[in-house]
């Protein structure tokens, strides 16, 4: 490293890794931070989780993206505070990183809202395990019930999904077409028709943000591919083979996908600023963070005004726009600049709910559905998927898989025990700790 100041990134996500190639053209050193050394596509992270793509398809080495830059290292560690007097960041057993700018885009997490058993035996994605874990343990069930059929019974085909957001529904659709038109054909003397694929959403419509013709559409849409949606359904405990609703009802599961909300990570606890929404860092006008004009917030970690008395929502598109932001803002205070005020730029939302069948609202107000709409995510994530060859893989997984309904790794990595059937076995915590499945 030379003299030149130093701008430590936490978070090699969205964000995190704009801020670092904005930087990467000027006259600063730059570290990014992460706990994997790989950035993940979080937007494909479920057809990881469903059989459709590999992990590398949808992960980057980050070194890989900086090698020809000297002035850009990469630090693997896990982020436990910042000492902000000294201007340093603490690593877990592992020496501390010095700062003279520091951008906090650490991502989020999972939120289970305290709901009993939920962190437990659900099932988050959001991160590249997740949905590791998330394959393994639906490959599982199957296997399990064609050589347990009396499982059946006991619910293990029934898969439940929480939460009507993107996430929910591109898994729900993912996984009853994975169903219907693959695991159909690789089980021949499994009858999976007795499968289940339940979509839990407590709120009284899907995609909550979107036109509500938009919403129907997406209701219609699952529906047709044969997903139960349960509008107006609350969760409020989940055990190891079952859901339990608000209204005393139960829904017999060993499959529950969670998808209900997210926190930020919790490195936003450690570093003794004040917190919003959701343990979201508040931040000015500019991104800093109050009290420590040195340090930024973005992306999904930080607490955006958006100018009308809300709040920024977590997408990609903010995180993108604020790291390119936040870089720009430590650019002008080295030149001696006053800093600026963001301003998010609205490009629109987007969901894909199956083959052939999105949503699109665009920032004006106008919407598309169905096909066009299918292209147009289709083509959008291929261009903001980093790396060449990740396009290229993805772009062939997906030709594949639309001409011959042959997904791709149906991988279990990690063998399971069968749970306890109907004749006895291993009582529930035992079996949970069989399925190595605690939390």
């Amino acid at each position: 490293m030379t003299d030149a100041a130093r701008v430590v990134i936490i978070g090699a996500g969205f964000g995190g890794l704009t801020a670092a190639k904005h930087l990467e053209k000027h006259d600063v050193d730059v570290v990014v931070i992460d706990k994997n050394n790989y950035h993940s596509f979080l937007p494909l992270l479920y057809q990881v989780a469903t059989a459709g793509l590999n992990p590398a398809d949808v992960g980057y080495p980050v070194r890989g993206l900086f090698r020809r830059r000297q002035r850009v290292l990469f630090r693997q560690g896990e982020v436990t505070g910042v000492d902000w007097e000294r201007r340093l960041v603490h690593l877990h057993e592992e020496d501390d990183v010095a700062f003279d700018y520091l951008i906090v885009a650490a991502g989020a997490t999972a939120n289970f809202f305290a709901i009993p058993g939920a962190e437990r035996y659900s099932y988050p994605l959001y991160t590249m395990s997740d949905a590791l874990r998330v394959r393994n343990h639906l490959l599982s069930l199957f296997e399990e019930a064609d050589a347990k059929p009396s499982l059946i019974a006991d619910g293990i085909l029934n898969i439940v999904v929480v939460g009507g957001g993107p996430t929910g529904v591109e898994v729900a659709g993912a996984v009853a077409e994975l169903v219907s038109k693959v695991l159909d054909r690789d089980f021949h003397d499994l009858d999976l028709s007795v499968t289940r694929v339940i979509l839990l959403e407590r709120g009284e419509s899907l995609l909550a943000p979107f036109d509500p013709d938009l919403q129907e559409y997406t209701v219609q849409t699952l529906e047709k591919m044969g997903v139960e949606v349960r509008l107006g359904t609350s969760v409020t405990r989940i055990a190891e083979d079952r859901v339990v609703l608000a209204d005393g009802s139960t829904i017999p599961t060993r499959m529950v996908v969670w998808a209900a909300g997210i926190r930020a990570q919790d490195v936003a606890e450690e570093l003794g600023v004040e917190r919003g929404a959701g343990g979201r860092i508040v931040v000015e006008p500019d991104l800093s963070i109050p009290g420590h004009e040195e340090a930024f917030a973005i992306g999904d970690i930080a607490d955006i005004a958006d100018g009308s008395g809300g709040r920024l929502p977590q997408l990609a598109q903010v995180a993108l726009q604020g790291g390119r932001f936040a870089a720009d803002q430590i650019l002008r205070t080295l030149a001696g600049e006053s800093r600026q005020v963001f301003h998010y730029k609205d490009k629109g939302i987007m969901a894909t709910i199956g083959r052939r069948a999105a949503v699109t609202q665009l920032a004006g107000g106008a919407t598309i559905k169905g096909y066009p709409a299918w292209l147009a995510w289709l083509m959008l994530h291929l261009v903001y998927l980093i790396g060449a060859r990740n396009r290229f893989s993805v772009m062939l997984n997906w030709a594949w898989n639309y001409l011959t309904w042959d997904t791709g790794p149906r991988l279990i990595l990690s063998p399971e025990e069968p749970p306890p059937g109907a004749d006895g076995g291993a009582g529930t915590e035992s079996a949970a700790s069989a399925r190595g499945h605690t939390r």
